[in-house]
């Protein structure tokens, strides 16, 4: 036995070590979980509902959760994005329902749709039991290849005029004095005629206590004014951009004092300071926001100020758009 081990070839043992290694690296293969085919339906998808003629804005994403379940985020008529546990699909046709967030009414929100030439119809079932149809497109990507050249700032609240902007409503609460936009009740937002596509933005506000506003870029993405003081940073607060991002830190001043935004949005992706301090970063916002103007996610857009949610104070509104 000696002999014949002796007469081997050197490489013998190490082929011999290669060739078991191959083989356990090849059943290792064999035996794992074949990744399933991505679905059609994942993706941002920018909707439109059909609301008794006028369109309101909404947004769906879709992706997988492991191999076989879809999972995703739903914006409806009101409220923030929230999430969907499981988007049921067979063939073309899907379905998904979630629980009420501010709507009213004891039931899900249900939705129901069908793909087909990559885009989307369906119907969505509000928790009161009334039933809307709605169409949706996929979301653009918006990312920029090149760095944005800056235009010249223009400030948008001067004087006692509020030339180049116009309400939600055709008559409004708000008024221009002195370069102060006011709103000293609830009512109409505040919307600019001019409308942006990539910028920059400062904006100066002052809410009393309790209050809250919001600061809509294109007319689609909100970050949120309220009174933060005290409390823990959060999708809904001071900084948020309203139900996707949450601000690092809360820097909220007391109720009734000036407070500031300094904003650089381009494409999807936002950087904001709060009153000086850095709390987002280069993030990018998914989709359209609640009670955005509309979903066309690839247009330009207003600048629009909430003033539906109590009394609030702008100014120094100045925006430097990329030419």
């Amino acid at each position: 036995m000696h002999q014949l081990l002796q007469t081997q070839p050197p490489s013998f043992g190490r082929c011999w070590l290669v060739s078991i290694l191959a083989a356990l690296c090849a059943l290792s293969i064999s035996s794992a979980p074949a990744r399933s085919l991505a679905s059609p339906l994942e993706g941002r998808w920018d909707l439109t509902i059909d609301v008794a003629g006028k369109p309101v804005a909404s947004w769906l994403e879709v992706g997988h959760s492991g191999t076989r379940t879809l999972v995703g985020r739903f914006l409806g008529l009101s409220g923030s994005a929230r999430p969907v546990a499981e988007v049921h699909i067979k063939d073309n046709t899907f379905h998904f329902a979630i629980p009420p967030q501010w709507e009213k009414g004891e039931g899900d929100l249900s939705v129901q749709g069908t793909l087909a030439n990559d885009q989307l119809s369906g119907t969505v079932t509000t928790p009161d039991g009334k039933t809307y149809p709605w169409t949706g497109v996929r979301a653009p990507i918006l990312r920029r290849t090149t760095p944005p050249v800056w235009g010249k700032p223009t400030k948008l609240t001067e004087g006692n005029s509020l030339k180049g902007w116009h309400g939600s409503m055709p008559t409004h609460q708000w008024t221009m004095q002195d370069g102060i936009l006011k709103s000293e009740k609830s009512g109409a937002n505040l919307i600019t005629d001019e409308k942006f596509n990539d910028f920059k933005l400062h904006v100066e506000f002052r809410i009393p206590k309790g209050s809250n506003s919001g600061v809509y870029l294109r007319g689609r993405y909100e970050v949120q004014v309220a009174d933060g003081l005290g409390l823990e940073p959060a999708v809904d607060q001071l900084g948020a951009v309203y139900g996707f991002l949450s601000p690092s830190e809360m820097v909220a001043k007391p109720a009734g004092e000036w407070q500031s935004f300094d904003i650089v949005l381009i494409g999807r992706m936002i950087t904001l300071d709060v009153n000086g301090k850095r709390v987002i970063t280069n993030q990018e916002i998914p989709g359209v926001t609640g009670r955005a103007l509309d979903s066309r996610e690839a247009e330009p857009g207003p600048i629009y100020v909430q003033g539906d949610h109590g009394p609030v104070e702008y100014r120094n509104i100045i925006i430097t758009p990329a030419k």
